[in-house]
């Protein structure tokens, strides 16, 4: 009613944001809550801006019905259809986005682990499972239980792949999902992510599977993964990209294929005992952060993390779980009186 009475007062383009933004669920009614969080400004100051400035030029027709658009528009209208569920946030992106910065933490860290992929097969002249070459473990970026105390070690055994296929379909991966996931969401965002789903699973490998060492990125590979999977199925209605269940279920299909040659590796003889093959609980905990930390990114684009519950909620969980993990990583070996693997 309001705006109806003073709409004659308002650009046209700010009276159709103002529209949009108020109907959140697109039921052409406006809830209390609605109402509320329209009031309140809790978007962020990109969108304040477009309210206030009228420079929005949001037009009638969803983006699929535009025409004549060149390859990058195409490709940025593509984007926006794969990941975001509104079509309010899918003409804001579209309208907004201007490859300034690029998506440069997806590809920095692909061609980082590539490098070193290159140069550990070189060095071992062997490409085709790394992991059963005698000194392989000896490099100081791979995560060892009897070298646990070298901190960098939880975080750099992204940079070691146990062969070509480990290194193939992580890469694969984290470029089709990742690379649009940080078009739409920023570096910071989606690297936070990437970087917590990483740490979540080595400390998940030093206390659930404690005498393995852990190699590869499927920690945080799995994090993008499954948080953008879980927000496709959460907001189904919404998600426009198509064949969307063919393509989760080829997503699916991958990760599995992924995780089982990492379980069968795990427990296969090892070229070296008494030290067992990588680990495979790294894929969990990156799994775990993706549907909680990675859910809530991803389901508030373009607006504050820190004014969600959630957020604060997983954040408090995230914390627990890594203070918990140092704590066992000092005191648990010891009291277990676990037989380890010899240092490398």
């Amino acid at each position: 009613n309001l705006l109806q009475r003073h709409g004659s007062e308002l650009d046209p383009h700010k009276l159709e944001v103002l529209l949009a933004l108020a109907d959140n669920n697109s039921d052409g009614k406006i809830c209390y809550q609605d109402f509320v969080n329209l009031m309140s400004n809790k978007r962020s100051n990109s969108f304040r801006q477009a309210i206030l400035q009228g420079n929005r030029r949001l037009c009638s027709k969803a983006l699929l019905e535009e025409s004549g658009l060149s390859l990058s528009q195409r490709l940025i209208r593509h984007v926006a259809y794969e990941t975001l569920p509104r079509e309010i946030d899918r003409k804001w992106y579209y309208d907004s986005y201007t490859c300034c910065p690029p998506p440069w933490f997806m590809i920095a860290i692909t061609i980082v682990e590539v490098a070193f992929f290159l140069y550990n097969g070189v060095v071992l002249d062997r490409f085709v499972l790394q992991v059963t070459h005698p000194l392989y473990l000896k490099n100081s970026l791979v995560y060892h239980p009897q070298l646990r105390a070298q901190a960098w070690r939880y975080l750099t055994y992204i940079f070691m792949h146990a062969g070509i296929e480990h290194l193939g379909l992580n890469v694969a991966l984290q470029l089709l999902v990742g690379v649009p996931l940080e078009m739409v969401h920023g570096a910071a965002r989606i690297g936070f992510v990437y970087i917590a789903g990483v740490i979540a699973g080595s400390l998940a490998v030093s206390v659930a599977d404690m005498t393995a060492p852990v190699v590869g990125s499927s920690g945080g590979v799995y994090a993008l993964i499954s948080a953008h999977l879980a927000n496709i199925v959460m907001n189904w209605s919404g998600m426009k990209c198509q064949f969307k269940l063919l393509r989760m279920a080829l997503a699916l299909i991958c990760m599995s294929f992924e995780f089982g040659r990492a379980v069968w590796l795990r427990f296969h003889p090892s070229a070296y005992p008494p030290c067992p093959h990588p680990s495979f609980v790294a894929h969990l905990g990156g799994v775990l952060v993706g549907i909680t930390l990675g859910v809530v990114i991803l389901r508030n684009y373009e607006q504050r993390l820190q004014d969600q519950s959630l957020w604060w909620i997983f954040i408090f969980i995230y914390v627990v779980f890594v203070l918990f993990a140092i704590f066992w990583n000092v005191f648990a070996y010891n009291l277990l009186d676990l037989k380890l693997p010899p240092p490398p």
